[in-house]
C-alpha cells in the first residue's frame, strides 16, 4: 500500500510517498527549482534548467530508496517548447521518465484533493488552482467534477505577458465566463501556493492544518494597488510572499479576484490539499483496489 508521488513544478521537485494516510507521509522530500529563471523568450528551458532539473530527480530518486513513485511534470515543462527534449534528457540522465498531465487531469486531480479535504459534507463544490503558467476549474456535486477545464492564465504567464492590472483583470474574466459556467450556490474552495499565501496576505493568519482558511475578494481588491507600486524585493517582505514567488505575486493575486468574480463568489475556502494530494488519493485508492481483488 505504500505510493508516492514526484511532482515537479516550477519553483520545486516534492516527493511525497504515503502509506494510505496522506497526513503522515513516509518521506517528503523537496528540492529547490527555479524554472522561471529559465525560460528564454521562446518559452524553451535552458541547458541550465534542464542540469538543474535533472539533478533534483536524482535527488529525488535517492531519497525514494526502494518505494515506488510516480514522476510528473506541471505546466512549467508540459508547455516549454522543447518539452520533448527536456523529458528525453531528464529520462537518459536519471533513469526517470517524467509524465504530463493534461490541464484538464490536473483540475480533476485539485478537486478530488479539496472534496477529500473537506468532505462529503460541503456540498457542491466549485475549486479555483491558480498555477504559473495555468488556471485549473472544476465543479460538481460528487465524488467527480461536472465539468473541468484548464486556461493558460497562470501568474507566471500573466507576469510575462506585459498587460496592466486592468488588462489582466478583463482578460481572465472574458475567458472564464466564456468556457465556464456559473456554480453561484457552490462552496469556492482555492486550491495552490498562490491562493494560501494571498490569504497569509490578506491577514488570515490560521495555520493550524485543522483550520478552514479563508480569501475574501474585498481584501485582494485593497491589496492589488498596493502590490503594484511596491518592487519584487519589497514584495518579498510581505507576510505569505516568498522570496521566489515575489515578481509574479501581482499577477497571481490579480488573477485570484479575477476567477473570484468571474465564478460569481467573493470568499474562497483554502484547501492545503492540490493536484499532487489528489494523484495520491488515485494511487491509494487504486492499491486499495489491487489488495482486495488478490
Amino acid at each position: 500500500m505504500t505510493v508516492g508521488v514526484l511532482d515537479v513544478g516550477c519553483f520545486s521537485a516534492h516527493l511525497v510517498v504515503v502509506e494510505r494516510d496522506l497526513m503522515r507521509p513516509l518521506v517528503s522530500h523537496k528540492v529547490r527549482l527555479r524554472l522561471d529563471r529559465e525560460l528564454g523568450a521562446d518559452g524553451s528551458i535552458s541547458q541550465a534548467g534542464i542540469d538543474s532539473l535533472c539533478a533534483a530527480v536524482l535527488a529525488a530518486r535517492k531519497a525514494a530508496g526502494d518505494a515506488p513513485f510516480l514522476p510528473f511534470a506541471t505546466s512549467s515543462v508540459r508547455d516549454s517548447a522543447n518539452a520533448d527534449e527536456v523529458m528525453r534528457k531528464v529520462s537518459r540522465r536519471t533513469g526517470v521518465e517524467l509524465e504530463v498531465l493534461s490541464g484538464k487531469e490536473e483540475a480533476r486531480l485539485s478537486y478530488a484533493a479539496a472534496r477529500h479535504w473537506f468532505g462529503w459534507g460541503a456540498g457542491p463544490m466549485i475549486v479555483l488552482d491558480v498555477g504559473g503558467g495555468t488556471v485549473e476549474l472544476a465543479a460538481g456535486a460528487g465524488a467527480e467534477p461536472e465539468v473541468a477545464v484548464s486556461l493558460p492564465l497562470g501568474a507566471r504567464t500573466l507576469s510575462r505577458s506585459g498587460l496592466g492590472v486592468r488588462d489582466m483583470r478583463e482578460e481572465v474574466r472574458e475567458r472564464i465566463e466564456a468556457v465556464f459556467p456559473r456554480y453561484d450556490d457552490a462552496r469556492a474552495v482555492g486550491c495552490s501556493k498562490v491562493f494560501q499565501q494571498l490569504a497569509r496576505l490578506a491577514g488570515d493568519r490560521r495555520s493550524a492544518s485543522y483550520a478552514t482558511r479563508q480569501l475574501r475578494a474585498k481584501d485582494l481588491e485593497k491589496w492589488i494597488p498596493r502590490l503594484a507600486k511596491l518592487s519584487v524585493r519589497e514584495r518579498a517582505a510581505l507576510p505569505g510572499i516568498s522570496r521566489h514567488r515575489a515578481r509574479q505575486s501581482l499577477a497571481g493575486a490579480v488573477v485570484a479576484e479575477a476567477l473570484m468574480r468571474a465564478t460569481g463568489h467573493d470568499v474562497v475556502d483554502i484547501s492545503p490539499w492540490s493536484t499532487k494530494e489528489g494523484l495520491l488519493l488515485d494511487l491509494v485508492e487504486r492499491s486499495r483496489r489491487v489488495a482486495s481483488a488478490a
